[in-house]
């Protein structure tokens, strides 16, 4: 099989492309990160969760024992009576249960002051760094596509699949073809009405130009083989999600969790999935208040209703969530009563097989750059190449 390369990175070097970050981060069970206890590695499953817009992790998992984080928001700072607190230092938006009782339980470890060096207050560019896991370097893969194709050389279909109204650079890989629809009842290709017939039997099977290509006409065969995927793909999802009933209450924004729960009851083959709260819906400059603290108990709710459902459908053991955002807001609050671009920001990872707690060192609220943002403390790939190696076992050769 032809290996496939291009400038900077390889489906080998996957993990030599985060060298230099740091040690990877102890938040997996020790059942998690080895074989040895006779799980079956095949079975497991990421699902990532993007919360477009730059999440303010300050006032998600609020430092109120830290005087300066008053100090730098007198106004929009939540005080210490309204928080969920989960220890004596930190407590979560009043709106979000579910992530308290996540962490309680010990299924959810918190990495704080996450980011990258030379800091892009850009969505678009920070965004497709955290895609990429490679910043400032025009890496064309994302860092779920290229893991794909390390771990899946075989090229399993429908082994990695993006909720969303279109594709995401992380999903984009060199030899995989991710699976890529928003509405699952409605997932099928794109064509007129008179077209329909043709397009449903796309292929070798339905297509007799397919069936009388010459022997050796390639291309004819790659138009073949992504058209069946894509038939076969599309009728599984929508098979999928017509049989999946859950008593599960999943908030009122389900994240689109519903439909992973749907596709993984059903068995499929997927182990990597990703989604997000779009239309960069926590980009909160103005009024953040309420808005804000909305956003962050459909999050909750909606992560903690997909853990419960895993629990329901006996495939807890097998499931870690990540949830993320491209940068952190700015420290101190503006004077529209909401926060502007800033830096660090936490990482969750979340699951059964996760060792909870606080992983790396919360970043100094008093010591602040000349723009007003913290510095940041874990290189965000350390998260990555954490769930890359502890997760699916996987280590470079």
């Amino acid at each position: 099989m032809v290996e496939h390369k291009h400038p900077g990175f390889s489906r080998r070097n996957l993990l030599q492309a985060m060298a230099g970050i740091g040690a990877g981060l102890p938040f997996l069970t020790a059942n998690a990160a080895s074989d040895k206890a006779g799980r079956d590695l095949s079975k497991r499953i990421l699902v990532v969760l993007e919360l477009s817009g730059a999440n303010d992790g300050f006032n998600t998992l609020v430092p109120y024992a830290d005087d300066a984080y008053y100090r730098l928001r007198p106004k929009i700072g939540i005080r210490p009576a309204n928080l969920r607190k989960i220890d004596d230092q930190y407590g979560f938006s009043p709106g979000m249960a579910g992530f308290e009782r996540l962490y309680k339980e010990g299924k959810m470890a918190v990495v704080h002051g996450c980011g990258y060096a030379q800091p892009s207050f850009s969505h678009f560019t920070s965004m497709a760094y955290w895609h990429t896991g490679a910043p400032n370097s025009g890496e064309p893969y994302g860092w779920l596509g290229r893991l794909a194709d390390a771990i899946d050389p075989a090229l399993t279909s429908n082994f990695l699949v993006n909720i969303d109204e279109r594709q995401s650079l992380a999903v984009n890989a060199a030899r995989h073809v991710p699976v890529v629809f928003d509405d699952p009842a409605r997932f099928r290709r794109k064509g007129l009405h008179e077209s329909r017939p043709l397009l449903d039997l796309a292929g070798p099977a339905g297509n007799s130009a397919s069936r009388n290509a010459a022997p050796g006409n390639a291309t004819q065969r790659y138009l073949d083989s992504v058209a069946t995927s894509a038939r076969e793909a599309s009728q599984l999802v929508r098979s999928a999600w017509s049989n999946y009933k859950t008593p599960v209450d999943y908030g009122l924004v389900s994240v689109d969790l519903p439909k992973v729960a749907s596709l993984i009851a059903a068995d499929l083959p997927t182990r990597l999935y990703y989604t997000a709260y779009r239309h960069n819906a926590f980009d909160t400059h103005v009024q953040q208040g309420e808005v804000h603290q909305r956003l962050l108990t459909y999050v909750s709710d909606a992560v903690s209703g997909f853990m419960q459902d895993m629990e329901r459908i006996g495939r807890a053991d097998d499931v870690t969530v990540l949830v993320f955002s491209e940068f952190g807001r700015r420290a101190a609050e503006n004077t529209s009563l909401g926060t502007d671009h800033g830096t660090a920001n936490h990482m969750y990872v979340i699951g059964k097989p996760v060792k909870g707690g606080h992983y790396g060192k919360p970043p100094s609220l008093t010591d602040l750059d000349a723009n007003g943002n913290v510095a940041y403390t874990t290189d965000f790939r350390r998260v990555y190449a954490s769930l890359i190696e502890g997760w699916f076992g996987y280590q470079e050769s």
